[in-house]
Parts: C-alpha cells; sequence; structure tokens
C-alpha cells in the first residue's frame, strides 16, 4: 500500500493531503463546539459559518507557508514548527472574525479552542504519514544490522533520526561520555555509559557501532577506537564536520574506518603565511601531478591561489583527472587561477626546458618518480634514467630558465637504501644538493644522461653550456602516505572485501606513516624555508608494525582473525615473505642530531653531500650503464655514490 502511494503523482498526493486538512478542519470545529458546549453539537444557526470558515481559512494559509510542498515521510522538528506557524495565524484570523462578528450560538473562546484542536489533528496526521511511509514498523522486523551510535550530540542524533527512514540498522542505543547523559534517553533511545558497551553488544547481538563524533580529536578518536576493537562488531563512522552537508545525514554517509582513524594524529595546523609564500599570484609547476602526492600538492597549492598553476604527468588519465577536480574546485570556490595540464616526462630535457622557458614558474615541486619498490628494482635503468636524470634534466631547465625555487620530493627509502628505488631517489637529492653548492653548475651532454621521450628513444645531443645558478633547490624527505596508489591500506580493504587471506610481508616488518593532507601541507611550508641545499625531514611519529595494522583492520571490520590460537576465525594474514629490495625497518636521516625548525614537525637534517664537480663525471658513468641497459653496472655505481646502499637482490 505505501508502494502504491508513494507512486501517485504529486499532484494527486498534494489534493488528497487538502482534502486531508479539510476534513481535520471540520473534525476540529465540531470537537471544539461540542468540548465548549458540553455536549455532542449538530450545527444550527450562524456556527455553519465557522464550519465553512475552517478549511475556507486554513488551506490557502497552509498553501502560503508551504506545507504541501513538504514530504511527509522526511518531516520533522521544523516541519512542525512551520505548521504551529501556520496554524497560529489561522487561530488570529479566526479569533478576529469571531469578535468582530459576534454570532449567536457561537462562543468567542472557540476562536482559541478550535485551533488548539486543529493543531493536534494536522500534526497527528503528520507523525503518522511519517511512520506509516517511512515503514518504521517493517524496518524493525527486516532490519539486518543492529547498531549502537557513539555520541549522543548533534550528529548522532541527527543520524538516529535519518535511519528511521532506513531498513539496514536497528538502533539499540547511544554511547556518551557525559555522565549527565547516561541513563536519560533520546527520542526514546537509551544512552549508555561506554563501561556498559561490552555487556550491551553481547546481550543485545550488537553487529554495529557507528562513530558519531565529526568534531572529536585524533587522540580521543584512536582511545575510543581502542577501547571497541576487542568486541565483536563492525566499527564505521561518519565523515568529519568539513565533509558534511548542511542537510540531513543519512546512512549513505556511513563509511568504512580510515586508516588515518587507525594511525593518523592531531593535526598541527599550518602556518598560513608559509603556505602562501612563493605561492600566491605566482606561476607554480608541479611534476608528476597526477600521482598521489603530486595530485594533493596540487590541491592545496590551488587554495593558495597561484596566478597559473601547471600541472606535468606524462600518464595521461591521471593528469586529466586531476585536472578536470581542480577545475570543479575553481568553480565552486570562485578561485581564479588559470590551471595548465602539460603532457610529458621529465626524462625528456628539450620538453622540460620548453615548459619552463614559456611559462616561467616562479617554483617547482617535483614530486615525479617510480616509487614502487619492486617495480624499480626489476626495471632498474628506467628508475635511474627517471629518478635521477629526470630530476637532474627538470633541475637544469630551472636553472637556465631563472626558475626561484625546486623542491624535490623525497623518501625514507633514500637512507641506507636496500632497493634501486630508495637508491635512486637518493642519488637525485645528491644532485640537488651538489648543484645548490655550485655557483654555476657546467652541465654536459653526458652528464643529462639519456634523453627519452618514450621507451628505447635515442640519445639526443646537447652542446656543453655555462649556466648562471639563481635556483634555490630543496628536498623534503617523509615516509608511507596513507592511500596513496600501492599503499598498504587499499590492498588490505581490498583483500578483506574478498574475504581473506590479508598478506604482510615479514611478521617484523615497520613503517612510518602519515597522511597526504599532512604530507603535502609540510611540503609546502618546508620548500617556503629553504635556503638552498637544504634536506628537510618530516616528524612521522611513531613506525607501525604492518601486521598488527592487519590484526586492527580485520578486528574494527567485525571479524577475527584465523590464525593457530583461532582456527575458526573469519580472516588469515599470511606471511609472504620480503619483495625484493624490501627493507624490515625505514629510517628518516643518515647523519645524526637534526636540527628544529620554525616547525614542529619539520627538521632539518645534516647530510653529507658530493661536490658538483666529482659528481659530474660518475653521472656520466651512470648514464653509460643506462644506455647500455646493465643494471649490473648501475647497482657497482650506486653502491660506489649511495652511502649505506646494500641491495639485498641482484637486480635484473
Amino acid at each position: 500500500m505505501q508502494s502504491t502511494v508513494l507512486g501517485w503523482p504529486r499532484w494527486v498526493k498534494r489534493l488528497v493531503v487538502v482534502a486531508l486538512d479539510t476534513a481535520l478542519a471540520l473534525v476540529a470545529t465540531w470537537i471544539a463546539f461540542t468540548l465548549r458546549l458540553d455536549t455532542l453539537n449538530w450545527p444550527s444557526g450562524a456556527q455553519w459559518w465557522v464550519y465553512a470558515l475552517a478549511p475556507v481559512l486554513a488551506v490557502p494559509i497552509f498553501i502560503r507557508l508551504g506545507l504541501y510542498r513538504a514530504i511527509f515521510r522526511y518531516t520533522g522538528q521544523a516541519a512542525l514548527v512551520t505548521t504551529a506557524k501556520a496554524v497560529a495565524i489561522y487561530a488570529g484570523v479566526l479569533l478576529a472574525i469571531l469578535l468582530s462578528q459576534k454570532w449567536q450560538g457561537v462562543p468567542r473562546t472557540l476562536g482559541v479552542l478550535q485551533p488548539l484542536v486543529f493543531f493536534l489533528l494536522v500534526g497527528a496526521s503528520r507523525a503518522f504519514a511519517r511512520f506509516w511511509l517511512a515503514g518504521v514498523g517493517s524496518a524493525r522486523k527486516k532490519a539486518g544490522g543492529r547498531m549502537l551510535i557513539y555520541g549522543a550530540g548533534t550528529a548522532g542524533v541527527q543520524t538516529a533520526s535519518a535511519m528511521g527512514f532506513a531498513d539496514q540498522f536497528v538502533l539499540l542505543g547511544f554511547i556518551d561520555d557525559d555522565p549527565g547523559k547516561v541513563g536519560r534517553s533520546v527520542n526514546g533511545v537509551p544512552v549508555v555509559a561506554p563501561a556498559s558497551v561490552p555487556e550491551l553488544v553481547a546481550s543485545r547481538e550488537v553487529s554495529d557501532i557507528l562513530l558519531a563524533l565529526p568534531s572529536v580529536s585524533r587522540s580521543r578518536r584512536n582511545d575510543i577506537i581502542k577501547s571497541l576493537q576487542s568486541l565483536p562488531v563492525h566499527i564505521r563512522t561518519l565523515p568529519g564536520w568539513a565533509d558534511l552537508a548542511t542537510g540531513r545525514v543519512t546512512v549513505r554517509d556511513f563509511r568504512e574506518l580510515d586508516v588515518e582513524d587507525l594511525l593518523g594524529r592531531d593535526p598541527v595546523a599550518p602556518d598560513t603565511e608559509l603556505l602562501a609564500t612563493h605561492l600566491t599570484g605566482q606561476v607554480v609547476l608541479v611534476t608528476g601531478a597526477g600521482g598521489s602526492i603530486g595530485a594533493e600538492l596540487s590541491r592545496q597549492i590551488l587554495l593558495q591561489r597561484p596566478r597559473q598553476l601547471l600541472l606535468l604527468d606524462h600518464n595521461e588519465f591521471g593528469l586529466y583527472s586531476i585536472h578536470q577536480e581542480l577545475q570543479a574546485i575553481c568553480l565552486a570556490q570562485h578561485l581564479q587561477v588559470e590551471l595548465v595540464p602539460l603532457l610529458g616526462s621529465v626524462a625528456n630535457y628539450p620538453r622540460m626546458h620548453a615548459v619552463c622557458r614559456a611559462y616561467r614558474p616562479a617554483t617547482i615541486y617535483h614530486a615525479a618518480a617510480y616509487k614502487h619498490v619492486p617495480l624499480v628494482e626489476d626495471n632498474a635503468c628506467e628508475g635511474v634514467a627517471n629518478n635521477v636524470f629526470g630530476t637532474l634534466k627538470m633541475a637544469r631547465a630551472a636553472i637556465e630558465n631563472s626558475v626561484g625555487r625546486f623542491v624535490l620530493v623525497s623518501t625514507d627509502k633514500a637512507v641506507r637504501p636496500t632497493n634501486v628505488m630508495g637508491a635512486t631517489k637518493r642519488m637525485a637529492e645528491l644532485v640537488l644538493q651538489a648543484l645548490a653548492a655550485e655557483g654555476a653548475p657546467r652541465f654536459t651532454d653526458t652528464s643529462l644522461g639519456p634523453h627519452r621521450s618514450g621507451a628505447g628513444a635515442a640519445t639526443m645531443p646537447r652542446p656543453t653550456i655555462q649556466a648562471s645558478h639563481a635556483t634555490c633547490f630543496t628536498m623534503v624527505r617523509f615516509g608511507n602516505v596513507l592511500g596513496s596508489s600501492g599503499s598498504v591500506v587499499p590492498l588490505f580493504r581490498r583483500q578483506l572485501a574478498e574475504g581473506g587471506p590479508l598478506t604482510v610481508t615479514h611478521a617484523d616488518v615497520t613503517r612510518y606513516f602519515m597522511t597526504i593532507p599532512e604530507a603535502a601541507q609540510l611540503v609546502l611550508q618546508a620548500g617556503a624555508m629553504a635556503h638552498g641545499g637544504d634536506v628537510f625531514v618530516l616528524d612521522m611519529g611513531s613506525p607501525v608494525k604492518i601486521l598488527d595494522l592487519a590484526q586492527r583492520m580485520v578486528r574494527l571490520s567485525g571479524l577475527s582473525v584465523r590464525d593457530a590460537s583461532n582456527p575458526a576465525g573469519d580472516i588469515e594474514i599470511a606471511i609472504t615473505g620480503l619483495r625484493p629490495g624490501e627493507k624490515l625497518y625505514e629510517e628518516l636521516l643518515i647523519g645524526d642530531n637534526p636540527q628544529p625548525t620554525a616547525h614542529p614537525r619539520i627538521m632539518k637534517a645534516r647530510e653529507p653531500f658530493v661536490p658538483w664537480a666529482a659528481l659530474s663525471p660518475e653521472l656520466t658513468l651512470l648514464d653509460s650503464a643506462v644506455q647500455d641497459d646493465d643494471p649490473s653496472a648501475i647497482n657497482v655505481l650506486l653502491q660506489c655514490h649511495v652511502q649505506g646502499y646494500q641491495p639485498s637482490v641482484q637486480t635484473a
């Protein structure tokens, strides 16, 4: 029946509601007369005028205040307030007419009594329609989940209200830390203390707990999750306030716990002056703009309102995606920023030189790199060509076109690396350190490495040049970012959805983690503090054991780990062995005693470097090994010049 009513045309629904209100106005009049005269009323004489006036006055007022535009199954407190206003206006008009006409047999107090009865009838009709059309009664029978909401604040109450329109969950209670709320109820739903949750989960067969805490601190959220993770329930969360729409919260807003909820820390507010320095009103180039870090750098640079933002990537789809996203941001926030998508590889020096010459960027953020450890291990020549010589070619283009700042996005894998990827990133750091210390570097054709516009492209001859050096080079080194391409967290989430197993390479492997937005913000701020040749290291917090992360993700999904002690568990965690080039532990520093900076989460490392005059001939040898496609020679050269490089396997 409900589906039939919901399928009626809109005009039919409105006509039915108008007819209903007309009938309710007449019923309210009869009840008011009966109560006032203390006898069952049958209208006579002038009383007929009151019966006629009631719907004639009420319906136009209701139309004017928009009551017939409301969707009954979604009506709530706001609709009730509007109804009260409409009835109050109706009561004033009716009372004025009764006082002025003084009809025989019509008590003047009817102008107060009849609107009160009318309001009760109209309000009850709306409540019944909401209950009936939303199918609340049937929802409790067919709901698949039994839920507790952690947080009896605004977000929790809104969510509970929205759940009345969906049949996925039965709401059993709220959990709240406020002693003043515990023991009370919200719309008939009890509020319990956190200490009561384990007993309630067991006795009421709770299947889900929803965190409705959009404004709570990160540390407090972590404490709450830790207290719940041993329970056999699926823990989910609402978006933060910044992501919540101003309207109704719906069940569709529920999401799985992000890894930020598991590992994240309270953010440090960015220094707005540092963020804006060298960005506002300037031309800024981001290489690798289609990647995880490059895309987030582009988003945050855009918010600083540069005059022109150049997006460079050799991945067509990645470049298209970030360009479309940034265009939408510009439109939504009315930003007057020219976005320029540029297809090209940093290994293509003529293209990089042409880009810098045409657009004259003030700052370059160099995020383009091959970063996937096993892939670079198996393709060492391409890794060196892109990560080392791509950086050098981009740096040369910056120097020759008087780019003010060049910021390299580096990695903790550059510290005493065990893989080619880390070694190439350290070589890229050495290149920029040498260039920063050299007043006028002398570039040669061979020291630039092979020019490749594509795989197997021929070397392009270039003359030796003497460049005037005015570019400030700096490097920012940090660990893994949560949710980036190749990150372990999306892999675990996909494996969970497939029923497992979750694959961990070693029981003791640990990693540093940081959220992408925090990493990008710190890169921008570190770049603004640079004086030339600086190696900045971001405070990554404490390292995380990957096996512990896998176990937490299983438990927080409401499942159990299947192992020797629990053979009946849901999800197995398989140890697969370290991949080629993978380390058990990552480090952030080669030397010791990093210097503090003005930012509490940015440190300045004291790292050794090789002067350009000594490094340039070695780059020529490395170039020859790349052109000869000789990974063994590459390995030998990298071991000679990258401090602590100990390859775990022979590259191919």
